[in-house]
């Protein structure tokens, strides 16, 4: 019988293209997402050979280019940068370090948010990493209450105002997962931001003995007077 070679394909699909290259899919998104290779010239959604031989030409370079980390959540996110760099981290410490623009939160799965494995590889910074794990922290009222040093009455004073805003929130123990998160969490960078601030006098807040009026009730009653004044009527 006469011998068959196996026929190239005229152009390549989303999942061939990988496959020619070598690519693990996470590779080949965080590559055409980088414009390291160019998008689907056949019809908006498939590559023509030429460009795909151009590209495998180039694969070498390409893998070197996005690194050997696809992206992650951040509690594996976390435990990586923690065992690398010696420093404690957890999933709020990712996050903020998302927050300071340090490393690029890139979708979602399931929920969860994702971070971008290269800039993950390639983070060094241990005293931004120290920081983002004192500053990410997120708190609940009660423990954001003793943080201040303060009534948990008085920080409600200072979340009604708008001087204190929840970073996020969490199910409690008592809602359905399927209802929205109901328990307010505060960062602790905001929480210091709020001690150094000279307006607030912390020693006659943290004086005022329980049942008596918080010195910051007149922080949410001037907030309300400027939001009455600025609503056009």
């Amino acid at each position: 019988m006469p011998e068959t070679t196996a026929k190239m394909p005229a152009d390549y699909g989303p999942q061939q293209f990988p496959d020619r290259l070598g690519f693990e899919l996470w590779r080949f998104e965080r590559a055409l997402e980088n414009g390291l290779i160019p998008p689907p010239d056949v019809d908006g959604r498939r590559w023509s050979t030429t460009v795909v031989d151009a590209i495998a030409a180039r694969a070498e370079e390409i893998r070197t280019a996005t690194g050997t980390l696809p992206d992650m959540g951040a509690i594996r996110a976390a435990k990586l940068l923690a065992d690398r760099l010696g420093v404690p981290a957890d999933a709020d410490t990712v996050a903020e370090l998302a927050r300071a623009g340090l490393i690029a939160r890139t979708g979602f799965y399931k929920g969860h948010a994702l971070y971008d494995g290269l800039a993950l590889e390639q983070f060094t910074d241990r005293t931004a990493l120290e920081q983002a794990h004192r500053d990410g922290r997120l708190l609940d009222r009660h423990a954001a209450a003793r943080h201040l040093g303060i009534r948990d009455v008085d920080l409600a004073h200072l979340t009604r105002s708008g001087r204190l805003r929840p970073a996020a929130r969490a199910h409690s123990r008592y809602q359905p997962r399927r209802s929205a998160p109901a328990v307010a969490l505060f960062r602790r960078g905001d929480l210091d931001a709020l001690l150094a601030d000279p307006a607030i006098d912390w020693d006659t807040v943290r004086a005022t003995p329980k049942g008596r009026p918080s010195p910051l009730a007149r922080l949410a009653t001037l907030a309300q007077a400027y939001d009455h004044a600025t609503t056009p009527q």
